[in-house]
């Protein structure tokens, strides 16, 4: 109700504001402002897409377990001068599963990747979307028929369109992309009745880390590309859910290892306090990892599990919904991000910052960059390190 009553209030300040301008201006002097406005950002836009070279760009990546099989999105990137079009031919067809994404969510997300690769301080609005041509086909998994299921197009399948796409920019503009990030939301949900009978439900999404970039590393922890969505306070969430946290950290060794390290992925755990609930995952890139550009190397992939009060440990797949019971643990790990650029080209000191603050482990850093740090005093073996490097 908060999300609609904030809609609701800005088209009415809205609507009073444009009412004003009429009034100080004119209709006439308003449209002809709004068109300048589009035809500058149009006129921006075009001048980004003529610096990119002409050519064809194809890029594609997968869904993973959808009734055992792993959907393809796949994109052909054309630039021709100051035009630019994206064809998803060669995208799987619509799936009896809610991974579809509707046709908005799909040209939101070529959108969002155009800003993002070009000039985020174009003004965006229609003028910037004018020398785009698409062509997605009808009944694939971008652009599904009524009445396909699509609740998770927007929270996982929009992630996994902006990895193909950006993957298909990496070839254009190698320079300006970072490497892929987490590439999923990691879905919870988890409902039941307290021991008073009262019902409760909770739904969250975790973050994980952002691609590895041309001149930083990625960002630990983070919600990447197509979301909204913030951290939500364990205190908070203890208070009023039958939830007891066991941790909630960085996982460390989850960034990709590059010249510049992918972001760390989230260890979230938590033990249920009431009698029974059931839990629900949607999440993915716990097959598939997040790719690292420039020879730097992929992310680390996520895994769920449920841990028994009695120790057993059962892996818990990416799509499930699973009653458990009192006592019962549920840790969640989440993707890193990929690297970019080769790993042994990370500085030394680099490195030791990171084994330093938990990012990366000694046994890591050895083995990804070549740097031999002792685990106690995390003092560099510098003989160690140069004879290991000479091998890379």
């Amino acid at each position: 109700m908060g999300d609609l009553r904030a809609q609701i209030a800005a088209n009415a300040i809205g609507l009073r504001r444009v009412q004003e301008l009429v009034h100080q201006y004119g209709v006439e002097t308003l449209h002809n402002a709004m068109e300048e406005i589009m035809n500058n950002s149009e006129r921006r836009m075009r001048s980004e897409i003529e610096a990119m070279p002409n050519g064809v760009f194809t890029s594609k990546d997968y869904l993973e377990d959808i009734f055992g099989e792993d959907p393809t999105i796949a994109v052909t990137v054309t630039i021709d001068g100051d035009e630019i079009k994206f064809d998803y031919s060669g995208t799987s067809q619509q799936v009896d599963a809610p991974v579809n994404a509707p046709l908005g969510v799909t040209i939101a997300g070529i959108y969002y990747t155009l800003i993002s690769a070009t000039d985020p301080t174009i003004p965006v609005n229609d003028g910037c979307f004018r020398p785009i041509t698409l062509k997605v086909p009808e009944g694939s998994i971008m652009n599904p028929r009524r009445p396909a299921p699509v609740a998770g197009g927007n929270v996982e399948t929009s992630q996994r369109n902006v990895d193909v796409l950006l993957r298909a920019f990496s070839l254009i503009m190698p320079s300006k992309i970072p490497a892929a990030g987490l590439g999923t939301m990691n879905n919870i949900t988890i409902g039941g009745t307290r021991r008073d009978g009262t019902p409760w439900t909770f739904y969250e999404t975790i973050g994980g880390g952002s691609g590895g970039r041309p001149k930083s590393d990625g960002i630990d922890g983070v919600h990447v590309n197509m979301t909204n969505t913030m951290n939500t306070p364990i205190e908070s969430l203890e208070a009023y859910l039958p939830l007891r946290f066991n941790s909630y950290s960085l996982r460390t060794d989850s960034g990709g290892p590059g010249k510049q390290r992918g972001g760390c992925g989230i260890e979230r755990s938590w033990t249920l306090t009431a009698p029974k609930a059931t839990l629900s995952i949607l999440a993915e890139r716990t097959k598939i990892p997040p790719r690292g550009l420039q020879d730097g190397k992929s992310g680390a992939l996520g895994e769920f599990w449920l841990m028994k009060p009695d120790g057993e440990k059962i892996k818990l797949k990416a799509k499930c919904t699973i009653p458990i019971h009192e006592g019962d643990r549920i840790i969640i790990l989440t993707p890193g991000g990929g690297g970019y650029g080769a790993p042994f080209l990370r500085k030394i000191d680099e490195v030791k910052r990171d084994v330093q603050n938990g990012f990366v482990s000694p046994e890591a850093a050895e083995r990804d960059y070549g740097v031999a740090i002792d685990p106690f005093t995390h003092t560099v073996d510098d003989q160690k390190t140069i004879k290991l490097r000479s091998k890379l």
